[in-house]
């Protein structure tokens, strides 16, 4: 009798049943459930300047190209020929006049119109053409230049489903007069554990640094944590941590920009990232301009890293196994030589040669061995720390709580038990 998602997630999701993390029909209810469902992140704008550029995207296990087309719009098509299937792009980013696959040459426009069928002028009858597209994907919105696709056409407005979490985030997109920039392909790299971890981690488990990270973060930055960190859910599954810090706050201490490896940095780049701060409450007022960010996420699996800014997608590969994708992130009107620098600034710690990231990769691969290993199902994870110690604030939007408390993770998994049983046989 296969499982059903009550039996792996209890009422209040205090206990998280390791068959979350392994069993394939479960991973087969999340494409359904979850992935079929949700807005997930395709591409930012400045990936996509001109007419013909494109990357390549993946919703959950779905191959995607994003292209602007002639018409200067976003399209999204799923990469796959109407004839036999194969890929029409090959190319995981460039400019393209049109799309053409590598078997028979059926040809496509940018915005995924089927152009051409080269056997046809051997043949007196022709194809209808117009039904033989690249399959779109139904739904594309944007918001602060963050693109997003879902499968299914019936979802909420992308601002909807984002909430009051827009908040969150804007405390940091808002930071830059010119907004933000995506800097270079994404790094990509496999790693044998299950989606659902790295989302959780980024969500708002940040008290693991001073554990797993010891040898890498001082102990002045986990006290800060400790101290004056706070974790936030406007809508179960998205999530926000950050330092709300004191009024009067030296700007080196609350400033974007100064953690990470910022003492290496050249005293320019610290002068530029004192200006930015500078106008920081008149552009995200006091209290977000007092907001020391962390760590974020939105449901399903877009995670932000603030303090050493990334974006990174939890690109589900089967029950074991998920491709991470992490880009880079810079204020898109600072000059290239501090972009580059700056870039260095989260290459550092974080990707697939980062300190920190081969730390919690290890760990997230280990937690997949732990779930699946014999004689354990009937003893469930313990998610149970700070149960309904969570509040709403005055000067804050949803349920916040110090971070310690895991009310980040119990919401996310009482939002994929719903979801998984809206699509149970």
């Amino acid at each position: 009798m296969a499982l059903r998602a009550r039996d792996i997630v209890n009422h209040d999701a205090t206990l998280i049943g390791r068959k979350a993390w392994t069993d394939p029909h479960i991973y087969e209810l999340e494409k359904r459930g979850i992935f079929a469902k949700s807005w997930l992140f395709l591409a930012h704008e400045s990936q996509l300047p001109n007419p013909g550029d494109f990357v390549q995207a993946y919703m959950c296990e779905t191959p995607v190209i994003v292209v602007r087309g002639a018409d200067r719009e976003i399209h999204a098509n799923i990469n796959s020929c109407t004839h036999r299937g194969l890929p029409v792009c090959r190319a995981d980013h460039g400019n393209a006049t049109k799309f053409v696959c590598p078997y028979h040459n059926w040809t496509y426009s940018v915005e995924g119109e089927l152009l051409a069928i080269p056997q046809e002028k051997h043949l007196q009858s022709k194809a209808d053409k117009g039904p033989l597209g690249l399959k779109p994907v139904p739904r594309v919105e944007s918001w602060n230049g963050m693109y997003f696709g879902s499968f299914d056409p019936e979802i909420e407005p992308l601002d909807a489903y984002l909430g009051d979490q827009r908040w969150y985030l804007d405390a940091f997109f808002q930071r830059f007069p010119s907004g933000v920039e995506f800097v270079g392909s994404p790094q990509r790299w496999i790693i044998n554990a299950n989606w659902k971890l790295p989302v959780e981690n980024q969500i708002g488990d940040v008290n693991h640094g001073p554990f797993l990270h010891s040898a890498v973060i001082p102990p002045e930055a986990n006290r800060e944590v400790f101290e004056l960190g706070r974790s936030a859910v406007t809508i179960p599954g998205h999530g926000a941590t950050f330092r709300l810090m004191p009024e009067g706050t030296p700007v080196e201490h609350v400033a974007w920009g100064f953690e990470g490896m910022s003492a290496l940095l050249a005293p320019e780049i610290h002068d530029y990232l004192r200006e930015i701060h500078a106008h920081a409450e008149e552009r995200v007022g006091p209290i977000r301009a007092r907001m020391k960010g962390l760590t974020y996420g939105v449901f399903p699996n877009l995670s932000f890293l603030w303090s050493n800014t990334a974006f990174k997608v939890s690109h589900p590969r089967g029950p074991g196994r998920v491709e991470y994708w992490c880009w880079s992130v810079v204020p898109a009107d600072a000059p290239d030589e501090f972009k580059k620098i700056l870039r260095g600034n989260h290459t550092t710690l974080f990707g697939p040669g980062g300190i920190i990231e081969q730390e919690d990769s290890e760990a997230w691969s280990q937690q997949y061995v732990g779930s699946r290993i014999d004689f354990a199902d009937d003893r469930p994870y313990y998610y149970g720390l700070g149960l309904g110690e969570e509040k709403f604030h005055p000067d804050l939007p949803g349920l916040v709580s110090v971070t310690a408390n895991e009310f980040y993770a119990r919401h996310f998994f009482l939002r994929w038990r719903d979801a998984l049983e809206k699509v149970e046989d």
